[in-house]
């Protein structure tokens, strides 16, 4: 897990901080969150226009299942602050929408469906994977977004993304220190990849690490059933480009030795060929099966991943083409196995009728504490989930500045992973299990569960000028 926050957390009211080793950190007492005082922080000054200032949130990257939880955070923590905040805007479509000053009136929605956004998913603002690079190479857009916060007397801005949408709220609360414009940045954190340092887990992974879990266990039976006559090797491919804590997760299916899956591959491990088909003959001559959990950026010793397709995204990351399908032939080729694969892909992250209850109370706190960080007068920070004991599981919320988190990973320690580097250790399944724990069932009308619809309503443009995406 690494350590804990750099320098410490700044807790407030006087609770003192300190960094700790290992997973869990140094809990404050409930209240308001506070933040490490950094250069950038600033008490956010009161505008030239008289009254309550406005704020802007925006969903980025890639959705979650819970993600719209953080959101019913921070609009219903804006709203019992109305003396303070004003208007409440929503980006369309993440940070396009405040480019193209496509903003959405957050105060038409009525409080139900504020509520209904707590079991939603996916993001219902909508999201973006639009990678601003640094001030240099991207100033104007820099700029331009805040000739669209000055143009809406914007001076609170929460981003609710992962490790490039924080630096993009770090270049934000620089560019408005060196221009003038009063302006708090707050970053919100969200990432099933569960790559984000400082923080204890991330807001996303609990549901994705639950969905994977029990997936890996519903098929490891169904392949059990059938193995004599049927399917042999099952693959099971998952997200997690750098970091294999998704992955990881499948081996909260096992409950004893040998149950599955039998081998996980982890981007942190590199893949040894003849290794994996010797373990994989070796199960099946055991078991009769062999059940695989597969991160997406499982790669070689040279660093290649095996699903490379020599393209990339749009944020400037390798486009992989599906790991699954290669191993199984690569197995069917080694061994002539019967063999299925499936891609987990979309339906982890959008999995909200088997959520963590934990992770949606996680997503839903990070929110509302994004809000009072902001009234607080800090800026260029990010609320962080801090472990304060597994068993029983407690945690509660502090802040670190941003610059801590941007452009960082965090990867699965060696000592999560077992010696022969297919399986997880005991010190890992302690991390993990807590984050998957209880339910939060979304309401069912006739078998189907019932999600948000927003009416999406639009802010008027002030601005004559036109931002092209």
């Amino acid at each position: 897990m690494g350590a804990g926050p750099p320098c410490g957390a700044h807790p407030a009211r006087g609770v003192k901080s300190r960094q700790t080793a290992g997973i869990g950190y140094a809990s404050p007492p409930n209240g308001p969150v506070g933040a490490r005082k950094t250069d950038l922080t600033m008490a956010v000054r009161r505008s030239t226009k008289p009254g309550p200032r406005n704020a802007l949130y925006a969903q980025s990257g890639g959705v979650t299942a819970v993600i719209n939880a953080t959101a019913a955070g921070v609009i219903e923590a804006c709203r019992r602050h109305k003396g303070r905040i004003g208007h409440l805007y929503a980006g369309r479509d993440g940070i396009v929408g405040a480019l193209t000053e496509d903003l959405i009136d957050t105060g038409r929605e009525s409080a139900a469906t504020i509520r209904a956004l707590r079991h939603t998913p996916a993001g219902a603002f909508g999201s973006a994977r639009y990678k601003l690079k640094d001030l240099e190479r991207d100033r104007a857009k820099y700029e331009r977004l805040i000739e669209v916060f000055r143009a809406h007397d914007i001076g609170y801005f929460f981003y609710n993304g992962g490790n490039d949408s924080m630096d993009t709220a770090l270049k934000l609360s620089q560019l408005g220190a060196q221009t003038g414009y009063p302006i708090a940045c707050i970053g919100i954190p969200k990432t099933v990849d569960n790559d984000l340092p400082v923080t204890d887990c991330c807001p996303g992974f609990g549901s994705v690490a639950k969905y994977v879990a029990v997936s890996t266990l519903e098929a490891s039976l169904d392949v059990a059933s059938m193995a004599r006559t049927s399917t042999r090797v099952f693959i099971l491919e998952v997200m997690g480009r750098h970091a294999g804590w998704i992955a990881a997760a499948g081996g909260l299916a096992a409950r004893k030795a040998g149950d599955a899956p039998h081998i996980i591959l982890f981007p942190e491990i590199a893949f040894d060929r003849e290794k994996f088909l010797a373990r994989v003959k070796e199960t099946v001559d055991r078991k009769g099966y062999c059940v695989i959990v597969a991160s997406e950026g499982t790669r070689d010793a040279d660093g290649k991943f095996l699903a490379d397709m020599g393209t990339r995204d749009a944020f400037g990351h390798v486009q992989l083409g599906g790991v699954a399908p290669t191993l199984a032939q690569m197995v069917k080729q080694a061994h002539g196995y019967k063999f299925h694969w499936a891609l987990a892909d979309y339906l982890q992250r959008s999995a909200r009728h088997i959520a963590s209850r934990v992770d949606a109370e996680q997503a839903y706190a990070v929110g509302r504490a994004a809000v009072e960080l902001a009234l607080a007068g800090k800026n260029a920070v990010m609320p962080v989930i801090r472990r304060k004991s597994s068993k029983p599981y407690r945690w509660d919320i502090s802040s670190v500045a941003i610059e801590a988190v941007a452009n960082k990973e965090k990867m699965v320690p060696r000592g999560f992973i077992t010696g022969d580097g297919f399986g997880i250790t005991a010190a890992a399944r302690r991390y993990l299990e807590p984050l998957i724990g209880g339910e939060a069932y979304p309401p069912y009308r006739n078998g189907i569960p019932q999600y948000a619809t927003l009416k999406g309503v639009r802010v008027r443009k002030r601005l004559s000028t036109v931002f092209t995406v």
